[in-house]
């Protein structure tokens, strides 16, 4: 009796770890790309919009940073989207935000290329409401 025991908790223990281990890892965005997207776009313009000495510089930075890592990880291989101009402008604004806070952290964003992001992110924005 104890070995048919020890056989049923070994069976339970590896289905939850199974069923745990692979399940999809949660992540800040809802699934409809639409709103994904501006949710990143409206982030991001508050990364840009903060000065040197903001007090939540910080946590919005690296709100930034998980919705631009999910964001790429959910829509990546997403061919139905893959082909949207507003997705391939947001994945150049993306990868030039998140290039910048990979190379300089500690260091603001320049005007230069927050002129450029900010275009980029209007761009994105007339793309969805053209629904393109």
């Amino acid at each position: 009796m104890k070995h048919y025991w020890s056989r049923l908790l070994a069976l339970v223990l590896i289905v939850t770890i199974g069923l745990t281990g692979c399940s999809a890892s949660p992540d800040s965005l809802t699934g409809d790309y639409r709103q994904d997207t501006l949710a990143v776009v409206n982030i991001m313009k508050e990364a840009l919009d903060l000065t040197a000495d903001s007090p939540n510089k910080e946590v919005i930075q690296a709100e930034a940073r998980q919705k631009i890592n999910d964001f790429s990880a959910r829509y990546q291989r997403d061919n139905s989207v893959s082909n949207l101009s507003s997705f391939t402008t947001m994945r150049t604004a993306l990868n030039s935000l998140a290039g910048h806070y990979s190379s300089y952290p500690n260091r603001p964003v320049p005007q230069k290329l927050k002129n450029r992001l900010e275009q980029e992110l209007e761009r994105v924005e007339s793309a969805l409401k053209r629904g393109a």
